[in-house]
């Protein structure tokens, strides 16, 4: 009798019949940094651009969410890692054609200066904290001057730290709906329109209200331009890929799509904005806490149904 050996990749716990090794941190962490790198950018953008008087919320008030943004995404990714101790060991090289090691290295540049920059604004957002020790007074009087070169930092950094969040799933190129170039534009923008709502949140002015209720506006608009695009990307690509886009166009995750993400997420804050730009009444606060769902929603849907998809062709 001739014996013959097969060897299958099937039945490997968290592997077969789908994935799943990515849980709630992971969504967690890409929708806090792409905030984060949201709001750094808007920060440091009006900052280069002289316009501090303007948009005092932006620049002092939004930016102290962020370090909190980052460092509650950087607590649920060590959570999700089954190694924590050996963390550092991102940092002990660099390679150019790692999503991973992009990110660990960006992480590490923006987090101080996320910190600095809400530190040399916190004596302007809460005028009646005293610090008792001189040399805090000092430390905070030593990085002020520097505050334009961190803004000139922060400009490239808070974009690669957006985009890095999509190209993190996109560079699976074995899950067919991750597999798509799109990811890192789409995680850019909704990044940025979610640090647009924070800037609505805490806006200090009309003036400054409207301005990023126009540029929510615009970013909302090339969200649903990016997500159109992706969709119509899968159904031109493999026959994996035409049946991935199934699960948001008739599958498990419809009805979480259209209604979390597309109607509430997208379009129904998309018609306050524009009714609240034409002279409306309308509670600004809405539409930004829906745009924050919603982008938070993207992340979820995003990693949890990427995870489904596979190739068996």
């Amino acid at each position: 009798m001739k014996e013959e050996l097969f060897i299958s990749g099937r039945n490997i716990p968290n592997v077969d019949p789908h994935l799943h090794i990515w849980h709630w941190p992971i969504p967690l962490y890409l929708f806090l940094g792409g905030l984060a790198a949201g709001i750094l950018f808007f920060a440091a953008l009006f900052t280069v651009l002289g316009k501090e008087d303007k948009v005092p919320g932006a620049i002092k008030y939004a930016p102290l969410v962020a370090p909190i943004a980052i460092v509650v995404g950087l607590v649920a990714l060590m959570f999700d890692l089954t190694h924590v101790l050996y963390f550092w060991r991102l940092y002990t090289t660099i390679r150019l054609e790692s999503p991973m090691s992009w990110g660990a290295w960006v992480l590490m540049a923006m987090t101080p200066i996320s910190f600095l920059w809400a530190f040399i604004h916190l004596r302007e957002v809460f005028p009646k904290l005293d610090w008792k020790l001189k040399w805090i007074y000092e430390l905070e009087s030593f990085f002020k001057p520097y505050k334009k070169l961190m803004a000139w930092a922060l400009l490239p950094l808070s974009i690669v730290l957006g985009i890095y969040t999509g190209i993190l799933l996109s560079a699976f190129n074995a899950r067919p709906l991750w597999n798509n170039a799109i990811l890192g534009p789409l995680f850019l923008t909704s990044g940025l329109s979610t640090g647009a709502a924070i800037n609505i949140l805490t806006a200090k002015s009309s003036y400054e209200r409207h301005l990023f209720g126009k540029i929510d506006l615009l970013l909302i608009t090339v969200e649903l331009f990016f997500i159109i695009h992706m969709i119509m990307g899968y159904y031109s690509g493999p026959a994996v890929q035409r049946e991935a886009v199934q699960l948001l166009m008739g599958g498990e995750f419809t009805v979480f799509f259209f209604v979390f993400i597309i109607s509430m997420g997208l379009i129904f804050p998309a018609i306050l904005e524009i009714f609240e730009l034409m002279g409306a009444k309308v509670w600004a606060a809405i539409p930004a806490i829906l745009v924050l769902i919603g982008g938070a929603c993207l992340r979820f849907l995003m990693v949890d149904a990427g995870q489904i998809t596979r190739y068996l062709y």
